[in-house]
């Protein structure tokens, strides 16, 4: 896995996509912090690649929801639902965020 800033994926596009085509994956860091993953992705394995991001991203939040679970002595329906509400709310404001 190959590490690149955004500068150095502006100015160096070409070299940073060979490497993806070649199943190398990279990770696009911006001040210092990871903020995107490029793959090797084609027609035929793209809904593939989707649903495997989707089903990490699904189980992340589940985990979290198990670790609150855990470390809280009981959490009734109604606390559960805040959890989940807050997490689609955050989940929202990234993406709103992002698409500006």
């Amino acid at each position: 896995m190959k590490f690149v800033t955004v500068r150095d994926f502006r100015n160096s596009s070409r070299d940073i996509w060979e490497k993806v085509s070649n199943d190398e994956d990279v990770v696009v860091t911006n001040n210092g912090k990871p903020t995107a993953i490029l793959v090797n992705v084609n027609e035929d394995n793209l809904e593939e690649v989707l649903a495997g991001i989707r089903q990490a991203r699904a189980m992340r939040a589940f985990n979290r929801l198990q670790e609150q679970a855990s470390s809280a002595k009981h959490m009734d329906d109604k606390e559960i639902e805040a959890v989940i509400k807050t997490y689609r709310s955050e989940k929202r404001t990234k993406k709103q965020d992002k698409s500006v």
